[in-house]
């Protein structure tokens, strides 16, 4: 009286593999436009810094990781000597750049 019965629900027209896969459409997209927003510019990112960390040489102008602005006066495999002020030199990693600044720049600091 109060409770109503109840039937199983049918199959739909679309048939058993279309279904599927329009099911898992939603998520393919999501990976795609993940791929496109996040994965791909990071990427581009790590390409530039690797060039830019090839191409150090000596006299250039760097800050690193830590803020630490200097002068390359000496360029290894993995590590190189900057110059933070007269007299004073550091040695540190190459990773350790994050930015190399146009010629001039310590001067103007």
């Amino acid at each position: 009286m109060f409770i109503s019965d109840a039937y199983a629900q049918t199959a739909g027209s679309a048939g058993g593999a279309g279904g599927g896969l329009l099911g898992l459409l939603p998520i393919i997209l999501m990976f795609v436009v993940l791929y496109f927003l996040m994965i791909r510019p990071q990427m581009k990112r790590q390409k530039e810094q690797k060039a830019m960390i090839d191409a150090l040489g000596k006299g250039d102008e760097v800050v690193s990781a830590g803020g630490v602005v200097g002068r390359v006066t000496k360029v290894g495999d993995a590590y190189i000597t900057i110059e933070i002020a007269e007299g004073t030199e550091i040695i540190m990693q190459k990773a350790a750049v994050t930015l190399l600044l146009p010629k001039g720049t310590i001067k103007t600091l």
